[in-house]
């Protein structure tokens, strides 16, 4: 019975080995992460004639080198939640901390946790990849955020009020939108007022024909009339202006593009999946939601039961009770993927629009939750907890096919 505690940092690791009773074979020391420290460490590892087991704590990237040999060389590897790790730490009096004292402290929890300890179990690559797609996705889609808050700047600078007229149902493709295409053409209201309203309207028309929207005289007459009455206060003759301008928009239009190359590899990979048309048929998921679902949830197959995915979501609700009390308003954990929450509360809102009337579970849950005075986020992730349940059950019966 030896447990060997590593603690994970970037490039490089501590370990040390302990066996029952306090005793030690190893005294902490320092390994980097390269092919011949590892494979050194594994080695002497094998070389204990007792049942051996790994811990570490989960890292992002940083443990995945340690992890991959250890999975390859069949030793028994135990990847611990920092929140379960803190807590155990926690419980210690005269607290310090050092790289030398976690390796330690990891190792004395395997060993008080011994019966309880569980071995890591590789995702399947495909389930790992729509993981990293997912996450990256996510990550975009907070740039482009942020990128569109500086256009929208410098457009109450140059053409105040511009996006309030132009702004509508986006498309689906991440790449279309008609606010970057119009500034682009003419990104400050002095361009506009060179031209004659008659003169305007048959550019906007030809404008919109080229970029495929719809060439509506009024709106073009509306957008003329924004542009008389307007009062920017960056002036269209300074150089930086127009750079600025064109520069958000660029840079913007760059993030889209990378969202959608990203979407259309989560798509080609999710369609393989035996899932695939069990979510998509679900209603309030389509083509987007769909392959960022499964990319959040993974492999269903791991979870013990609806509760368990419910409770990796982080929207479970555990019981509070003490003495006589017992706690009936109780909030969710959010101890979960925050990830597959937003995308979760994603697929409640295009619920919310799209009133399904047949399969319709879910929405009307929801419905019910608001008639009893819920409000409205409330009642969106009561219904996603029901939503998950469904989930679950449908793609265990794919799988199960």
């Amino acid at each position: 019975m030896i447990s060997v505690g590593i603690d994970v940092s970037k490039g490089k690791s501590m370990i040390c080995i302990l066996k029952p009773y306090g005793e030690v074979l190893m005294s902490p020391y320092e390994i980097n992460h390269i092919e011949t420290s590892i494979n050194d460490l594994i080695t002497k590892i094998k070389s204990y004639n007792e049942e051996i087991r790994v811990i570490m704590e989960a890292t992002g990237a940083y443990h995945l080198p340690l992890l991959t040999q250890f999975v390859e060389a069949n030793i028994f590897v135990s990847v611990i939640n920092p929140l379960v790790m803190k807590k155990y730490a926690s419980a210690v009096i005269r607290k310090g901390k050092t790289d030398k004292l976690d390796s330690v402290r990891i190792a004395n929890y395997g060993l008080d946790n011994w019966f309880k300890l569980e071995v890591y179990q590789p995702s399947e690559t495909i389930y790992a990849e729509l993981n990293m797609l997912g996450r990256q996705y996510s990550h975009y889609v907070k740039m482009r955020i942020e990128s569109k808050l500086v256009l929208t700047n410098l457009l109450d600078r140059t053409m105040p009020g511009i996006k309030t007229l132009l702004s509508g149902k986006r498309s689906d493709l991440p790449t279309k939108d008609k606010l970057c295409d119009f500034v682009a053409k003419y990104w400050h209201y002095d361009n506009i007022n060179k031209m004659s309203e008659k003169k305007f309207i048959l550019s906007y028309s030809k404008w919109a024909k080229e970029k495929g929207y719809h060439q509506s005289e009024s709106k073009a007459k509306a957008i003329y009339a924004l542009s008389q009455n307007g009062i920017p206060t960056m002036l269209s003759n300074s150089p930086s202006t127009k750079m600025l301008v064109l520069e958000a928009i660029r840079v913007l239009q760059e993030i889209n593009k990378t969202l959608e190359i990203i979407l259309t590899q989560l798509q080609k990979i999710s369609s393989d999946l035996p899932e695939y048309e069990v979510v998509r048929k679900m209603n309030g998921v389509g083509e987007v939601l769909a392959p960022r679902l499964i990319a959040e949830i993974g492999d269903v197959r791991r979870f013990h039961s609806g509760s368990a995915l419910i409770a990796f979501a982080g929207i479970d609700a555990p019981p509070y009770e003490s003495g006589m009390f017992v706690g009936t308003k109780r909030w969710i954990s959010k101890r979960g993927s925050s990830l597959l929450r937003k995308t979760g509360y994603e697929v409640m809102k295009c619920l919310k629009t799209i009133k399904p009337t047949e399969d319709a579970a879910v929405y009307q849950y929801m419905l019910k939750k608001e008639a009893e005075g819920k409000a409205k986020k409330v009642a969106k992730i009561a219904a996603l907890n029901k939503f998950l349940r469904i989930y679950y059950a449908r793609v265990k019966e794919a799988y199960q096919n």
